[in-house]
């Protein structure tokens, strides 16, 4: 498959050749980043300016040859929902709602049939027939590698797995986490049981660590990068596509992209990039402006590091529950979580003086957490990004242990290491423990300009009317004690794109986000967590629907139900009506206040 369309759109770095030859174009260097570190989000404004000039060419493209190819992929979108609405209002089934829109299928030919199939730059390595296991169904897994001649020859590798029997007519590609780009070695049992087709891939590289990025000579490998980044999703839905449509002898009604972290990285990036590759996206606690975010995660274990105090772990769980109690009740319900994470502003100094197992609460150590509160700050005490939220765990990024001595050191979280390894120093040997402040502002300013501008990493760009005009429908879900992740860049983003579409009620018709209080990285945390944002995006684009809200769940350790609560779309909350069980999603409403 070609595609001829510029998916960035106006929002796009890259000449128009890009747009006409695909995006393996070679890179020639980023741009220089203006020195002048602005508030807020930092070095986002002096970048945008350096990029403008370029901007023009790739935009004029997008008007004269992408919006025609987005608006014929429109409309057969809606001619879609408007003859498959009626079948859906009377269609009762135990599989996810959507499942019965579209008549279940078998294959149309065998799956050892497959190795001689015929894809541009793939080669089909295998596909055999899975028996069925436990709740699984039998599938035919089918395994291809991915090449993008001329300018690239590494190998992207793609898993995609179908359901021998009962397809119900839909696709899902899924994504990674970490480094990792995902796994194309097995399916995600869930769908294949719902009756889905899903594919994973590795984009480009095995396994989780960052050193992909480096050649042996330890200059970038900018291949392989760009398959981890964008390029290698993008290929395993192009080929997963062909091989749905030749096992099944048609081609998947609907396409849905499903993933966490990285996994909702990619997700954006497929909306942002190519806009007609997925009807549908959940992109859950995404690691968006990535090349950001690995350079910050440094700063908590920099500061202990500079200060040469390393807070042992019981120390940081009592700053958190201080900062649990000091708030939890903003919002009129004592449950162990801060929902009203704007109002609280908990002072780590407060707790000076406090006796804990592991030692006395010292002035310095409400330092350290009051900077890491306060995320990164540029000497003249600027903003450049995000710091974690009050009631969140510290021991994600700024995990230390401590040695039956009493001995406490720094133990940084391996991605954000691999990022300044690989990415960032293009030295495997370099010590986390050398960083200096001076030394963290130079990587934040190299990180904006070397990777943003190619927007290899960041999925960052906020004009997503292209998706828009595809009729796609996203929807976005972050956790407010994301552990790994600011997820206050995800709200910003969301607010960026809010302004660039036209405000709240444009977005709102083909984008939502729903951030929930207590909830840590994916999942988990004291909060409750989406149970059905995948199902909401199959309801949005099938039905019609577009989710007010998601359904929040807590499990205990068994997996019961413990609570209940509506996850609200931003920036609304979920308000206790005033009586009731306060674990009971029914005493609450989505409003704009608590």
């Amino acid at each position: 498959m070609v595609h001829v369309y510029h998916s960035g759109g106006c929002d796009s770095a890259r000449p128009v050749t890009a747009a006409v030859t695909g995006e393996n174009a070679p890179r020639q260097g980023g741009p220089t980043l203006p020195k002048a570190v602005h508030e807020g989000v930092g070095l986002e404004l002096g970048w945008w300016l350096d990029r403008i000039g370029r901007r023009i060419s790739a935009c004029s493209f997008f008007r004269l040859v992408g919006g025609w190819s987005v608006a014929v992929v429109r409309l057969t979108r809606l001619v879609k929902l408007a003859v498959l609405v009626p079948v859906v209002a009377v269609s009762v089934s135990v599989l996810p709602a959507a499942a019965g829109a579209v008549p279940r299928s078998g294959p149309a030919r065998s799956c050892a049939s497959l190795t001689g199939l015929s894809i541009a730059n793939t080669a089909i390595d295998s596909a055999v027939v899975v028996p069925a296991s436990g709740a699984t169904p039998e599938y035919c897994a089918v395994r291809a590698t991915v090449s993008n001649p001329p300018t690239y020859s590494n190998a992207v590798r793609v898993g995609v797995f179908l359901p021998t029997r009962g397809w119900n007519g839909r696709f899902v590609g899924t994504g990674g986490g970490g480094f990792s780009g995902g796994n194309p070695n097995s399916p995600d049992a869930a769908m294949v049981q719902a009756g889905y087709a899903t594919a994973g891939t590795d984009a480009g590289h095995a396994g989780a660590s960052g050193s992909f990025a480096l050649n042996a000579d330890r200059t970038l490998n900018w291949p392989r990068i760009d398959d981890f980044g964008f390029l290698g999703i993008h290929n395993m839905t192009v080929v997963a596509k062909e091989v749905v449509n030749a096992f099944y002898g048609k081609a998947a009604e609907y396409s849905y992209f499903n993933g966490c972290s990285t996994g909702g990285r990619q997700g954006l990036i497929e909306a942002q990039r190519y806009p007609t590759d997925y009807d549908g996206i959940a992109a859950a606690s995404p690691a968006i402006n990535s090349q950001l975010l690995r350079t910050v995660q440094a700063w908590g274990q920099m500061q202990m590091q500079l200060a040469g105090n390393f807070l042992p772990q019981c120390k940081f769980d009592a700053f958190n529950q201080a900062a649990i109690t000091a708030c939890d009740n903003l919002d009129r319900v004592t449950d162990g979580i801060i929902s009203d994470w704007k109002s609280c502003q908990y002072d780590a100094r407060r707790l000076v003086g406090t006796v804990t197992p592991c030692g006395t609460i010292t002035a310095a150590d409400a330092d350290i957490v009051n900077k890491i509160w306060q995320g990164p700050v540029d000497p003249k005490g600027n903003s450049l990004w995000f710091g974690l939220l009050r009631g969140t765990r510290f021991n994600g990024l700024n995990n230390t242990v401590t040695t039956a001595d009493g001995t406490t050191t720094g133990s940084p979280f391996a991605a954000m290491n691999d990022w300044y390894r690989y990415f960032l120093n293009q030295d495997p040997n370099w010590d986390w423990r050398t960083l200096t402040y001076d030394q963290f502002l130079r990587a934040f300013q190299q990180a904006g300009s070397q990777y943003a501008d190619f927007d290899v990493t960041a999925a960052d760009r906020i004009d997503l009317t292209p998706y828009r005009d595809a009729g796609g429908k996203l929807v976005m879900w972050a956790g407010a004690s994301d552990e790994v992740v600011y997820q206050q860049g995800t709200v910003d983003y969301y607010e960026r794109v809010k302004a660039t579409v036209g405000g709240a009620k444009e977005t709102e018709k083909f984008a939502r986000f729903f951030f929930a209080p207590g909830v840590e990285h994916c999942g988990g945390g004291v909060g409750a967590e989406p149970t059905n944002a995948f199902q909401a995006v199959v309801d949005w684009v099938e039905h019609g629907k577009a989710p007010s809200q998601l359904t929040g769940e807590k499990v205990d350790a068994d997996g019961n139900v413990v609570m209940t609560r509506p996850v609200c779309m931003y920036p609304q909350v979920a308000s206790y009506k005033g009586k009731g069980d306060t674990n009971t999603a029914r005493n609450f409403q989505c409003k704009n206040s608590f």
